[in-house]
């Protein structure tokens, strides 16, 4: 029978502290408290046992310093503390205080030395995560001031601990010194905490909204390729059946090529909607998958858009070479969206486009001319139709320049420049023929 291995992807992982429940530490720290310091009180009878500061004190020393046996009082302050605890997620600065109250009056009382200050080690650390930094730093500096100050004033000597109600050690340089490195091994530890976790906090934002972006930008580029592939083809099929039914009895012949036609432009829109469609259900992939156009389909493009009744002229220049997948699919998309506008929008009578490709070192320059009237899309002078918004957008994605207008001469411009690689500097020379296609 086979196993995973221990430390292979799919080992279970134990849940961060903060993910417990509010009471798993309490309860871990009542028990311990509780037995801990039974332990304490009977490891060495009335000797032996007192704090690990305290000379000759421990189980090494030979007087041993005594203690209160633990009563009813005892136990109460020793579950006390984790039962405060309960709070330290609310309100993290009352616990402390509360939690520093009943351990000092542990202390004070003189029970056994233990894991008494365990819960408040626990308070401390809350409320430094929880950002209460300056409570924490300050209420521990104020909070040992006041305890050692209170131990100076009604301190004993060891032959007569246990003869008041409080019967603290006198406090010593080593008793001092050793409870203060504690607290600021708590505190120091609890600061590395904090930061542990803002740091942690902040890397899933940035992953959050990293996410977020790169869907968001992934919902256009889809809303761009279904726009381009449904725009396209739909509107020379509305073309195309426009003429069949105008020439159905006069010309069934030309009728026939217009429905011919109608059969291609509609097997490439399913083609095409199949491809964006795949995309969006892919799973498991580290990128979606792109559709596969681009300027190799060229030719088909041009073929359709002629069957379709437009007269399209088509030249390249430069040295033709394979593209980016982006580039290339940015430039056929411009070249097929301008196409389904001159269709759309040039106006009455027959209308030329004219294509031209110009590849240069370092871009390749887009440009479609037609002699229709001149308008922009939907008649909107701002060019703020989706096919211009789509097309700008895709130069922009990559780091190219977009343009769209009307000629001087009349009829209406489309060029865009993207860059072969990657985003172009500004100081990067025009590609060889754009010179000849702006003064065109």
């Amino acid at each position: 029978m086979s196993t995973s291995p221990p430390h292979g992807p799919g080992r279970p992982h134990w849940p961060s502290p903060a993910a417990w429940p509010v009471w798993i530490v309490p309860a871990l720290l009542a028990f311990v408290q509780v037995f801990g310091s039974m332990g304490a009180q009977h490891g060495g009878g009335r000797e032996g046992s007192g704090p690990p500061w305290a000379d000759g004190g421990g189980s090494g020393g030979g007087s041993g310093v005594g203690h209160a046996d633990l009563d009813p009082l005892g136990f109460g302050l020793l579950l006390a503390g984790p039962a405060l605890l309960l709070l330290r997620r609310r309100n993290p600065v009352f616990t402390l205080a509360a939690v520093g109250a009943v351990t000092a009056l542990y202390l004070l009382r003189a029970y056994p030395y233990g894991p008494a200050p365990f819960s408040l080690g626990v308070a401390m650390m809350a409320a430094v995560v929880a950002g209460h930094r300056l409570a924490a730093w300050a209420g521990t500096g104020a909070g040992l001031a006041a305890f050692f100050g209170l131990s100076a004033l009604i301190g004993v000597p060891e032959e007569e601990r246990g003869s008041g109600w409080f019967a603290p050690q006198e406090p010593s340089a080593v008793a001092a010194t050793f409870v203060t490195g504690w607290a600021l091994v708590v505190l120091v530890t609890s600061e590395l905490l904090r930061m542990r976790a803002q740091r942690a906090a902040e890397t899933a934002r940035t992953r959050a909204e990293e996410e977020r972006r790169q869907a968001s930008e992934e919902r256009l580029r889809m809303a761009r390729e279904l726009h381009d592939v449904l725009a396209h083809n739909i509107s020379m099929i509305n073309v195309q059946a426009g003429v069949a039914l105008h020439l159905m009895d006069e010309n069934p012949e030309q009728a026939r090529t217009a429905l011919a036609a109608i059969k291609e432009a509609s097997k490439e829109a399913l083609t095409e909607m199949r491809g964006v469609i795949g995309a969006l259900r892919s799973q498991g992939e580290t990128a979606p998958r792109t559709p596969t156009a681009g300027l190799g389909g060229l030719d088909d493009l041009l073929a359709r858009a002629r069957a379709a009744g437009l007269r399209v002229d088509a030249e390249t220049t430069g040295d033709r070479r394979p593209l980016h997948a982006g580039t290339d699919l940015a430039a056929f998309r411009i070249v097929q969206e301008s196409l389904t506008n001159v269709s759309r929008h040039a106006g009455p009578g027959p209308v030329t486009a004219r294509v031209r490709i110009a590849y240069g070192k370092h871009e390749i320059v887009v440009q479609v001319d037609d002699d229709g009237r001149g308008v922009s899309l939907l008649d909107d002078p701002g060019g703020s139709g989706s096919g211009i918004r789509g097309m700008r957008e895709r130069a922009a994605a990559l780091g190219g320049s977009f343009d769209a207008g009307p000629r001087p001469g009349g009829g209406f411009r489309v060029r865009a420049t993207l860059p072969l690689e990657a985003g172009p500097g500004p100081d990067q020379p025009e590609p060889d023929g754009a010179s000849a296609l702006r003064e065109d």
